[in-house]
């Protein structure tokens, strides 16, 4: 069975700093991607960035340079460094596990992509 369960979500001030975790069991996907996504009250579930199997990464505009993805594949561990955090950070943050790869040059794979989602972790940031 399939478990994602993300960790680190918190309430900080405007240009503070949040790592989240993502911890994933279960799976056997030899060639995977995993992603991060957000959902804010009242509106849709966004794409944020996506890691693959070989440390491909992508990330959406309005994350840009202040996001890092990364990965421990050995503790099957997923990452998101967040800096730089702004009011409109603020979302409930999920980690997602599909069978997929990243194009660096392009957007994230969509949500489509993705067959495991975590629970989610609450970010919110306050100015």
């Amino acid at each position: 069975q399939v478990q994602l369960v993300e960790s680190g979500g918190d309430s900080v001030q405007v240009g503070g700093s949040l790592r989240l975790t993502c911890a994933a069991s279960g799976y056997t996907y030899s060639r995977y991607c995993m992603g991060w996504f957000r959902q804010a009250p009242g509106k849709e579930r966004e794409r944020v960035a996506a890691i693959d199997y070989e440390d491909r990464t992508s990330y959406t505009d309005p994350v840009k340079g202040r996001f890092t993805i990364s990965q421990d594949s050995s503790k099957k561990t997923l990452y998101l460094q967040m800096n730089s955090l702004r009011p409109e950070d603020t979302a409930m943050y999920y980690c997602a596990l599909g069978a997929c790869t990243v194009v660096a040059s392009r957007p994230p794979p969509s949500a489509v992509e993705y067959h495991y989602w975590g629970q989610g972790t609450q970010v919110t940031i306050s100015s």
